[in-house]
């Protein structure tokens, strides 16, 4: 494995919760993915200069969250995670550098670019009741 190394199980994802997408016109990726793929728009919101939708192609996660406000072409996997400091150090641990610390509105959440260029993120689900707050918001 290289410079990776360790138990791949240290991390205890528990669940790909969401898939962090950049697009270049929400509005209009929302609407593709409803009206021609075929999924449910769970919520529009627009604040402090972004806009998200949340678009859910099953039943359950992961749900696609399209965003203009996200740098760069890849998606980012976010992971739930029930420790994120543990999962963190076992990623670390393991060769991943340069954690980026920020708050969603589910918890506090780490992310990393792999050296490949992938993203993913780990998050605590300090507030698992938040998404309720959003769910069925149109803003746009």
């Amino acid at each position: 494995m290289g410079a990776f190394s360790g138990s791949p199980r240290a991390n205890r994802f528990l669940q790909l919760d969401y898939l962090y997408t950049p697009s270049n016109d929400v509005a209009a990726d929302a609407r593709l993915f409803t009206e021609v793929i075929g999924g449910r728009l769970a919520f529009a919101v627009e604040g402090m200069d972004a806009r998200v939708a949340m678009i859910e192609l099953t039943d359950g996660p992961p749900h696609i969250l399209l965003t203009d406000h996200l740098e760069g072409e890849r998606s980012i996997y976010i992971y739930r995670v029930d420790d994120l400091s543990k999962a963190v150090a076992a990623l670390k641990k393991r060769g991943l550098k340069d954690e980026r610390r920020l708050e969603i509105p589910m918890g506090p959440c780490s992310s990393f670019v792999l050296p490949t260029g992938h993203r993913i993120a780990l998050y605590e689900a300090s507030r698992p009741d938040v998404i309720q707050h959003f769910l069925g918001r149109k803003d746009f």
